[in-house]
């Protein structure tokens, strides 16, 4: 260790310094004597006492010299101490601490050398394994900016990007030379500045809504801060949350359905109520009035039942009870159901089993409710005299029911949504036909727990092809 360092530096110097001084003074008294002797004998008296009187000034400076030495020698020794030997020996403390905590198998492997030499070892060592974990860290984080769904954006005190990752230029459509805050946000023109974020701590509206094309974005800005407490910018936290809204908008527009669906029928109900109470109708307005109301009950029902069907599957609690059929012998039966209102619309009605179809394996009783949903379609909404025609048939591993009427059609905007629950091509048809507008959705429902699926085209006035496909036992396995 380099603790009597100092001391001995010190000590080194005064005995350099003494050791000069009397050698000079040495020299001088001899070059003194050797004088004198060269001198006259007649003037050797008064020679020697200016001699003496030299030798003593010569002492007399010596003595001097050697005080203003060590003097000279203190100032160097406070100088060393105080500049030079104090932060090395705080260093060197440092760095042993560093040492004591090194495993011992790196103490074991290193080379004997100065104290000095092993304690640059280790903190060398120890700088290597910070910068390490700094770098790994440092990965880390850009892997993890470089992958999240949610876009980062970091702004300087300045407003200059420092830090973004891909979400955020996607979700924002960020171009290259969009640089500042500025240059993205204030397009939107959201009322906001990097000083209102960062320096009113009560400002409540750090989280945004925007619309970026056809998306929705949620944006959060948050100030962060330097090692000593300081602002030193803000984080843009960026999420699309267009699928949210959407949703969001599915619902108020299912809840406002439902309630027109219910207020409609209740209303009827009420008004042919209160006048059948009022009395003094003849019998047949009162059948008249009782009809209007069993049919608005019935159809109240109806909406109830549809909306309990689709509250089932929605929750998982419809178990679907799978069982081996005959797909050709079901429709049939379903084309006998609607025997009567066939009948009343005049329709030429034909069912062909194109190929010898294996048992399906599903819910039949589900089956059958998507059977008479989408030909009950066809009768509605084909004109009186129309044609329909079904084809059963299989197909790779699945077996399809294929229905082709030539009634109204629908248009191919709405081709897109008719799976959308209460949504309605021709409203107020529908209504006059007494639909719910949750026949397709409650038939896409089912099909998919039955692992089939349902496929519509259809053209304006030329009519519609319904295809439905259906497992069979072969390409179907249990878990």
């Amino acid at each position: 260790m380099l603790k009597n360092t100092q001391s001995k530096i010190i000590l080194v110097i005064c005995v350099i310094e003494i050791l000069l001084i009397v050698g000079l003074g040495i020299f001088a008294i001899n070059s003194l004597n050797e004088i004198s002797n060269e001198i006259n004998q007649k003037d050797i008296m008064q020679v020697n006492t200016e001699i003496l009187d030299i030798a003593n000034q010569v002492q007399l400076y010596i003595i001097v010299a050697i005080v203003i030495a060590i003097v000279i020698s203190l100032i160097i020794a406070i100088f060393l101490s105080k500049y030079v030997m104090y932060p090395i020996n705080k260093l060197l403390e440092s760095a042993e601490e560093i040492k004591k905590e090194e495993p011992k198998t790196t103490k074991k492997t290193k080379k004997k050398s100065s104290n000095l030499e092993n304690v640059i070892d280790a903190m060398t060592l120890e700088l290597k394994d910070k910068l390490s974990e700094v770098s790994t860290q440092k990965n880390q984080i850009e892997t993890i900016l470089l992958h999240m769904t949610d876009g980062i954006i970091a702004f300087n005190m300045k407003g200059d990007i420092i830090l973004i990752n891909p979400a955020a230029k996607k979700f924002l459509s960020i171009r290259p030379e969009d640089s500042t805050f500025e240059d993205i946000f204030g397009k939107f023109e959201l009322g906001i500045n990097m000083e209102k974020i960062i320096y009113l701590e009560n400002w409540t509206s750090t989280e945004q809504r925007i619309q970026v094309e056809d998306r929705y974005i949620n944006v959060f800005f948050a100030p962060f801060k330097d090692e000593k407490e300081r602002p030193d910018g803000v984080i843009a936290v960026i999420q699309d949350i267009t699928e949210h809204v959407k949703l969001d908008n599915i619902q108020k527009e299912f809840v406002a359905d439902v309630s027109h669906e219910l207020k409609t029928p209740i209303t009827s109900i009420m008004g042919y109520a209160d006048t059948l109470l009022e009395g003094g109708y003849d019998e047949e307005t009162k059948i008249k009035f009782l009809n209007v109301i069993s049919s608005e009950s019935r159809r109240m029902a109806r909406l109830v039942t549809d909306l309990l069907t689709l509250s089932r599957y929605d929750n998982n609690k419809k178990k679907t009870k799978k069982e081996l059929f005959d797909l050709g012998e079901l429709v049939k039966k379903s084309q006998e159901k609607l025997a009567i209102e066939i009948k009343k619309k005049n329709h030429d009605v034909k069912c062909f089993v194109t190929a010898d179809v294996p048992p399906v394996y599903a819910d039949k009783d589900d089956i059958e409710r998507v059977v008479l949903n989408i030909l009950s379609n066809s009768i509605k909404y084909t004109k009186d005299g129309g044609e329909i025609k079904i084809y059963v048939g299989f197909v790779y591993t699945d077996a399809y029911i294929k229905i082709i009427d030539n009634g109204y059609g629908i248009p191919e905007e709405d081709l897109s949504r008719i799976f959308e629950r209460f949504y309605r091509v021709d409203k107020a048809r529908t209504r006059e036909l007494g639909g719910s507008g949750l026949g397709l959705s409650i038939a896409k429902e089912i099909l998919d727990k039955n692992g089939g699926s349902i496929d519509i085209k259809s053209e304006v006035g030329k009519g519609t092809e319904v295809v439905i496909r259906i497992p069979t036992k072969q390409n179907t396995f249990e878990k």
